[in-house]
């Protein structure tokens, strides 16, 4: 029975891993954790004369190099001098060249947010009079390529490692101590120490690539790993080395002297020091994360710093105890099976880090969304509620192992019991106390019978190896019959479909959680949107602050066929007009297209359509100068998206515009 169960479970795991490894690869890349929410020149902007410099705002701290912040003028070169710097709170200013002349100039930054991820992007202003540019900055940013798919999955892989490591270890010395001497127990535990270790030493590598050119030619670069060393990542991943050595000494003991231990008190004293040394540890590496990702910065960073902490070592404990227990109730020895006290002191510590996980989850989601409105109108918000979906039913289905475990507890004893009144009465009709199985008493016999005649040709070495022979018959023999009880009750085969059902459910609760790791905070995304709606219009559609903003929804049928394109033009009136298009996905997300193309209608006068092909500037940003509108009216803009060579549509909104 197990042998064909063995596969199945394989295979079910192996479809989940590839599930979860589908939804990292269609993630995206990861949104920005710092938005711009202001610069000098404003974006579209028209100055009089050339300003001294151009400064950004960001939502939080960057760290910067020589070449985050360029600016290049019409023909693509570089107008700036120095190296930017830090003006004031989280505003930046780089200096430019005098005596710049007319033209339209381009702004193009790569810095990296507090919280340890790239941020790129571009805009342009004008001095004197808009002009045509040549500039075309690239819409891949650094961690939109292969680079940035290796560091999401590296990221998967070590909360993946420490989630097995360290809610491994707990299982096995809160719940089932005896378990420290089970071979599939240890690799089980092992294998997420190497997994954490192989993926800490993978992002030192990739992190100088992936927060700069983007390049797998630069991973090995040593004077970018030097760079990555003295960033609070860095030290952060290097921290992480440092620790996972002391685990690795803590899994020894735990796998080794422990396991040897006999004297009941020793054995306690042990199991006090392990608790304590590996509770520090494992916090000490959940830190790691705390100390340089989402919770470092923004709204009370130093509540947030060890809430994140709790909430990392209660997946682990839920998760990672899951897991244990899957391989103890599926790959342990038959003389050694995990019995229901361990599963229902595991069920008493799956309840408490679930306690833990509201609790911190709570806090977590009020911190980074804000507002209600952030759940549906922010990607952050959306992820979360999946995620918040994928725990309710994950606590369902551990529910039902729960009351698994009850019966598991009830039908166990009886069942020993049976077996051993069935062995009793066997060994009684054979003479022999050797448990009975099919076959067994031929060849008890047949065996008996060599013995005999072995004990009468040949010398006494060959009845020491008959009666090791025999012994080991009778240990398989013994090993087949409490399979065979532990494969028959039905309470344990529902225990394990259940447990196997939880574990497949936290594969992908790890995925998204680990997307949601790289997504821009909800609080976050909206006050960026607040900010730029409120510079670049201060009425859309109507045209009070001299610009014309127009929103429209299109969906062209295809796969990633849905969107909203917006249209900025500057100042909205009759003669020349700076356009901007900017293309969103429902999510606010900014992502390229084939085509945009933008038609001038004037149906009263008969004038038109006027078609206008903006230049293609950064992600999901389109730009034309020079837009003539010859007259004031009551004009309907026609906007043609194409996102794949057959899937396109056309959408139109009017406005008064002069």
């Amino acid at each position: 029975m197990t042998q064909t169960i063995a596969p199945r479970v394989r295979t079910v795991v192996l479809l989940l891993l590839a599930a979860a490894c589908a939804l990292l690869a269609g993630a995206g890349p990861a949104s920005a954790h710092a938005a711009v929410t202001g610069s000098d020149p404003a974006q579209g902007a028209v100055v009089d004369k050339a300003p001294a410099r151009i400064s950004l705002t960001f939502s939080e701290q960057v760290a910067m190099s020589g070449d985050s912040l360029r600016v290049l003028d019409p023909e693509g070169k570089r107008v700036d001098a120095g190296e930017p710097s830090n003006v004031s709170g989280t505003t930046y200013a780089v200096r430019l060249h005098s005596g710049l002349p007319d033209g339209t100039y381009t702004v193009a930054y790569q810095v990296v947010s507090a919280d340890s991820h790239p941020v790129a992007g571009a805009y342009t202003f004008s001095v004197g009079a808009p002009s045509k540019t040549s500039v075309t900055v690239s819409g891949q940013a650094a961690d939109d390529g292969v680079v940035g798919w290796l560091y999401g999955f590296g990221r998967y892989v070590s909360y993946a490692g420490f989630i097995v490591m360290a809610g491994g270890a707990a299982f096995v010395l809160a719940c089932w101590p005896r378990g420290c001497g089970v071979r599939p127990v240890q690799r089980f535990v092992v294998s997420g120490w190497l997994a954490l270790t192989a993926a800490t030493l993978a992002l030192l590598l990739l992190r100088g690539s992936f927060t700069g050119s983007g390049k797998v030619a630069d991973i090995f670069d040593l004077s970018l790993l030097g760079q990555v060393l003295q960033t609070k990542t860095g030290a952060a991943l290097v921290s992480r080395l440092l620790l996972l050595a002391a685990a690795a000494l803590f899994i020894a003991v735990l796998f080794g002297a422990y396991d040897k231990r006999e004297d009941p008190q020793e054995k306690r004293d042990l199991t006090f020091g392990l608790a304590i040394g590996g509770g520090v540890v494992a916090a000490g590496l959940a830190a790691s994360w705390a100390m340089s990702e989402h919770a470092s910065v923004g709204l009370q960073a130093g509540i947030a710093m060890p809430v994140d902490v709790v909430h990392l070592l209660a997946v682990a404990g839920w998760l990672g105890g899951l897991g244990a227990l899957l391989v103890a109730l599926y790959r342990a020895p038959a003389d050694a099976p995990v019995d229901a006290s361990a599963v229902r002191r595991f069920s008493r510590l799956a309840f408490g880090s679930v306690l833990a996980l509201i609790a911190t989850g709570t806090y977590q989601s009020w911190r980074q969304l804000g507002s209600w409105s952030a759940f549906t109108d922010t990607r952050y918000g959306q992820l979360l509620l999946a995620k918040i979906a994928l725990v309710a039913v994950l606590v369902g289905v551990a529910w039902v192992s729960r009351r698994w475990t009850g019966r598991l507890a009830e039908t166990v004893p009886a069942a020993a019991e049976r077996e051993k009144a069935r062995v009793g009465a066997g060994a009684e009709a054979s003479g022999d106390a050797v448990p009975e199985v099919a076959g067994a008493d031929r060849t008890d016999t047949d065996t008996e019978t060599d013995t005999d005649a072995g004990e009468q040709c040949d010398p006494e070495p060959a009845d020491t190896e008959r009666a090791a022979q025999l012994a080991r018959q009778r240990a398989a023999r013994d090993a087949a019959r409490q399979k065979r009880l532990r494969d028959a009750d039905p309470n344990r085969f529902g225990l394990r479909r259940s447990v196997l059902a939880e574990a497949g459910i936290a594969v992908v609760l790890l995925a998204v959680t680990t997307v949601l790791t790289q997504t821009e905070p909800g609080r976050t995304e909206q006050d960026a949107r607040a900010a730029t709606s409120s510079s670049s219009s201060t009425s859309p559609d109507t045209g009070v602050s001299g610009a014309l903003t127009l929103n429209m929804p299109f969906d062209t049928g295809g796969e990633n066929g849905k969107g909203i394109v917006t249209v900025d033009l500057d100042p909205a009136r009759v003669g020349d007009n700076e356009m901007h298009v900017y293309v969103e996905r429902p999510d606010g997300q900014a992502f390229d297209i084939p085509e945009v193309k933008v038609d001038f209608t004037l149906k009263a006068k008969d004038i038109g359509p006027l078609p206008v092909v903006p230049d293609h500037i950064a992600t999901g940003h389109w730009s034309a100068n020079g837009v003539q509108i010859p007259m004031a009216g009551d004009w309907k803009v026609d906007v043609t998206v194409r996102t794949s060579d057959i899937d396109e549509v056309t959408v139109s909104k009017n406005a008064q515009i002069g």
